[in-house]
């Protein structure tokens, strides 16, 4: 029995780099106030009113100081990792680009798929996957400790991209019959010499 690489493998993988692509330009983090960085605002809030402000203002920024408490762990915005991770998002798009050129040439070929189609796909969806981990685990952490970062959809759409890289260059190869490979090299032969064996 002979194997030949699998179409569904490449086909897998091409998908998997085509979402890793979008993923860097989705939302990756959350962006929300922390309970310190709520903390901050308020008493820089009563300075400022205490120093410029008269009872009147004083009043009206009572109940908004209240408010403020309320929007400790809310998201008011969202980055991508386009903005956020500025070279691990371009190691993504191309670690991206390879495995499409890798998984998409042999696949449009007509004939059978060569031995080594495929072959680096493993290692660049391995690669991407560990660097969408890393920041999976390790967001960025913004300066000050005002605001925190929380995931969003595109990190989970990368890490899925990344892994149906991954298992598209892991994927079973094909077991042919032995008549199938024979015919093959029949074929191959008979183009080169114009004589085809007689069984």
């Amino acid at each position: 029995m002979a194997t030949d690489r699998s179409r569904y493998g490449l086909l897998v993988a091409a998908i998997g780099a085509v979402l890793l692509v979008v993923s860097v330009f989705l939302p990756w983090y959350g962006v929300g106030f922390t309970a310190s960085g709520i903390a901050e605002m308020q008493r820089f809030g009563q300075q400022v009113i205490s120093q410029y402000g008269n009872a009147t203002l004083q009043g009206y920024a009572a109940p908004l100081h209240a408010n403020l408490g309320s929007l400790a762990g809310q998201q008011f915005a969202a980055v991508s990792a386009h903005q956020a991770l500025e070279v691990i998002s371009v190691v993504l798009l191309a670690l991206a680009g390879l495995a499409l050129v890798d998984a998409l040439f042999p696949l449009v070929r007509t004939t059978s798929l060569p031995d080594g189609a495929g072959a680096s796909l493993v290692l660049l969806g391995s690669v991407a996957s560990a660097c969408v981990l890393y920041r999976m685990f390790h967001p960025p952490t913004p300066a000050g400790g005002i605001v925190s970062l929380s995931l969003r959809e595109g990190a989970w759409l990368a890490l899925l991209g990344s892994l149906a890289m991954l298992a598209g260059g892991m994927w079973p190869r094909v077991r042919q019959p032995r008549g199938a490979l024979d015919t093959r090299v029949d074929s191959a032969w008979s183009g080169l010499s114009g004589w085809t064996p007689q069984r």
